[in-house]
């Protein structure tokens, strides 16, 4: 009988540790809750990159939980930054920079989300445009007058040896819409307009044509450097990367592969550019997609480019900037 008892005691004391196992390991399995990040796009290139992300953040399948809004304009992403309402926003590469000189560092530098997205085309079924120099003596209508187009284009002209000022006239409109029209109703031979603008036009008006693309005109100036001329980038507010840089570094690789999604599925991110009002039409956005130059850009080659992307500008206008080129603080280089 003592033996018997001894034999239950046993076995009661082993179902005691399993059920306490037991319990541990169910307690352990809890899905553990997920970070929160706030982020905020822009419409057009810059956002673009972004809507595989909220699709997949909308069903449930990102390891972060997201916050995505997207604006219309940059002005009203300054606010939203300084005032700490986002986390994470992607803005025009001299809008990173401003920020970071306003905010006293207040922001960091993490990715370059979209490369250049300016173009110089040729209508009227014209052929006569097939290099720089080939712009001498000709009127081009643009946009961005004190602005980074007007930056971009005279340094590409300096780098080819015209002078901006007197080898070339250049009209400055208020809106693309503007350059868009002429072109249209045949009052612009020559315009230089920004994706996806380009491919609208190039949808409704017959003989016009890529006759330049800026981006490999800036790589070509800038020579054995290799750096690129960049327009979108991601820019993170420093005290949310103190705070919570794992959430970060996780959005960073979701990101990328967000990116990475749209490029590789034009047709399925085309309609999800669509779907997320971007570009009304998935037929447009299917075109312009490859030509938005959308890329994840990172660590030294992110910091390498975008220094001397600034460079630029700020030789052109210190303020295009925010009055200083940033120092080295302003990039993050995990």
């Amino acid at each position: 009988m003592k033996k018997m008892r001894k034999v239950l005691a046993a076995l009661l004391c082993v179902a005691m540790i399993a059920g306490v196992a037991v319990g541990c390991g169910s307690k352990d399995a809890e899905p553990k809750e997920k970070a929160k990040l706030n982020v905020v796009a822009l419409t057009g290139p810059t956002g673009m990159g972004m809507v595989k992300l909220m699709a997949d953040n909308e069903a449930g399948e990102t390891a972060v939980d997201y916050s995505v809004e997207l604006v219309g304009a940059a002005d009203e992403i300054t606010g939203k930054i300084v005032n700490g309402e986002v986390d994470i926003a992607a803005v025009p590469c001299n809008l990173a920079s401003v920020l970071y000189n306003k905010t006293e560092g207040g922001v960091k530098i993490a990715a370059v989300n979209t490369l250049g997205v300016l173009y110089m085309l040729e209508a009227n079924g014209g052929e006569t445009i097939q290099s720089v120099a080939d712009l001498a003596g000709k009127t081009i209508v643009t946009t961005g007058k004190g602005t980074t187009p007007e930056y971009i284009l005279n340094y590409i002209l300096k780098a080819n040896g015209l002078d901006p000022e007197s080898d070339v006239t250049i009209e400055y409109k208020s809106e693309a819409s503007e350059v868009s029209a002429l072109i249209q109703q045949g009052g612009a031979e020559i315009a230089m307009l920004p994706q996806p603008m380009v491919t609208t036009v190039m949808a409704k008006t017959e003989g016009v044509r890529v006759a330049l693309d800026m981006t490999e005109e800036w790589a070509k100036a800038q020579g054995e450097t290799g750096t690129q001329l960049v327009t979108g980038t991601i820019i993170v507010r420093s005290d949310v990367l103190e705070n919570n840089k794992e959430a970060v570094d996780t959005f960073l690789k979701e990101y990328e592969a967000s990116i990475n999604y749209i490029n590789e599925n034009v047709t399925e991110g085309a309609e999800l550019v669509a779907k997320y009002e971007i570009i009304p039409s998935a037929a447009i956005a299917e075109k312009a997609i490859p030509a938005c130059n959308m890329v994840f850009m990172s660590g030294q080659d992110m910091q390498q480019s975008v220094a001397a992307y600034l460079e630029v500008l700020a030789e052109a206008n210190p303020a295009s900037v925010g009055g200083a080129l940033p120092d080295e603080n302003f990039y993050y280089l995990p």
